[in-house]
């Protein structure tokens, strides 16, 4: 008898990153709180966003939070590291610890690590923020109001001064910072519906006694601990770069902020980049949506996610294959996917999938990726996305294990994580899927 033998051994992927490969709301709190239930998992980097992302969980028991701020494991009791690429809102990390309480953690702070040169989210960027959005009329970008895409865009201006987690422990130098904050913006934008730079310091020189404040080293020492976790927010699809210009963040989505940190954390190559996406395609807010159908509203409602008051309507389409590919491809590939609202297919018969547009009387199956940075060449790309219409559909049926096949194919993935409703969720293969079969440029030559 002779044995096979065995298939060489794939690179350790301890580590694991998760990216949403569309416009946000796929399931980014779901999946993260389902890789933590395992135990082990030293803590959750948060790697871009801040307190604009809203992941929602709900646990076998009932309880439901929508995670901003706090890691999406933190109801499993994982400790949460906000990294320098994240943007720290004290005011509305407050808001979420009591809600975290209610829940039965009983010291949500105990469980936050914040890196000291993360950028401060402040009323006065917030208030800045809507004041920018208001004057854009019809021409909105759909963003949450809440100062986190103006605090990017501060620290970019002003380096050496804009106000950072590590400033709230010293109230002389964080007072000096707000109040040329809001000095600035006031001179740009005119008064700012914000309170007192005094009053603003006082509660965020109690949220530096609250919590950890790390340097650098910090990652280095959790790594060494355990498994960590990176979370990212909102999507691929709306990535600085990458993104539909100007219906963007700023904030890289991709998992190159995650996978710079693991490199300082002396864990270069030891993620496994993580895709998530739902059966069907949504959007918040303007911006291109190729397979919106208004009809998919009413047949897939949406219990936490409405209309926002800045960022506008919560928009539904099925699931188009073109957009997504195009982000697994920005981000260099995928190693696994986790497809969620697998539910979904069995509740709506008509739920289908687009392999192709239609445009300018083109066939196009493919969105060719450019290099990060060239924002004319984005915005080109956005209003020929705003032209196109589904031109190839085709539907898996209604068996849940088929639309996952389908999807895993279409990526050129493994599905790692299969999820079904808001607390079902089944992990196949943890941490141990081999390198991507992706291959990028792969898809048909017809492209935009």
């Amino acid at each position: 008898m002779t044995g096979a033998t065995p298939a060489p051994a794939g690179p350790i992927r301890r580590h694991t990153l998760v990216v949403d490969l569309g416009f946000g709301d796929a399931g980014k709190g779901a999946t993260v709180d389902r890789l933590c239930q395992g135990g082990g998992v030293a803590a959750v980097v948060r790697f871009n966003g801040g307190a604009q992302a809203a992941h929602n969980v709900v646990t076998s028991d009932g309880r439901h939070h929508t995670f901003a701020q706090f890691g999406s494991g933190t109801l499993r009791g994982v400790p949460t590291q906000l990294s320098r690429f994240t943007a720290v809102d004290p005011l509305a990390l407050a808001a979420e610890a009591d809600h975290l309480r209610a829940l039965g953690v009983p010291d949500p702070y105990a469980l936050l690590g914040v890196d000291r040169d993360a950028p401060l989210t402040t009323p006065y960027h917030a208030a800045a923020n809507r004041l920018r959005e208001q004057a854009r009329g019809e021409d909105r970008h759909g963003s949450c109001g809440m100062g986190v895409g103006e605090t990017a865009r501060y620290a970019l201006a002003h380096r050496d001064d804009a106000p950072t987690a590590g400033d709230c422990a010293s109230r002389p130098r964080l007072l000096r910072r707000l109040r040329l904050l809001r000095d600035r913006l006031t001179d740009e934008l005119g008064p700012l519906p914000a309170p007192p730079v005094e009053a603003c310091a006082e509660a965020y020189t109690a949220f530096a006694r609250a919590v950890r404040l790390t340097d650098g080293t910090r990652l280095r020492e959790l790594a060494a601990r355990g498994p960590l976790v990176f979370e990212g927010a909102q999507g691929v699809l709306l990535d600085e770069w990458h993104g539909f210009h100007p219906y963007t963040t700023w904030s890289t989505t991709t998992f190159g902020n995650a996978e710079t940190l693991l490199a300082e954390a002396g864990a270069a190559g030891e993620g496994l980049r993580l895709g998530v996406v739902r059966t069907y395609t949504t959007r918040h807010g303007p911006g291109p949506l190729v397979t919106e159908d208004p009809e998919l509203n009413a047949l897939l409602p949406e219990p936490h996610n409405g209309h926002g008051r800045w960022q506008g309507a919560f928009r539904v389409g099925h699931f188009d294959a073109v957009a997504h590919t195009y982000a697994a491809e920005v981000c260099g590939g995928v190693d696994a996917l986790a497809v969620t609202h697998l539910d979904a297919p069995r509740r709506c018969r008509s739920l289908r999938i687009c392999r192709a547009y239609g445009l300018d009387g083109a066939l196009v199956e493919r969105l060719p990726a450019g290099p990060p940075g060239d924002l004319a060449r984005q915005a080109e790309l956005t209003g020929r996305m705003l032209r196109a219409s589904p031109a190839v559909w085709d539907t898996p049926g209604r068996d849940p294990r088929h639309w996952s096949a389908a999807i895993g194919s279409l990526l050129g993935a493994p599905v790692m994580l299969e999820s079904s409703g808001p607390a079902r969720q089944r992990l196949r293969d943890p941490r141990s899927t081999g390198k991507s079969k992706y291959v990028p440029g792969k898809g048909s030559a017809a492209s935009v």
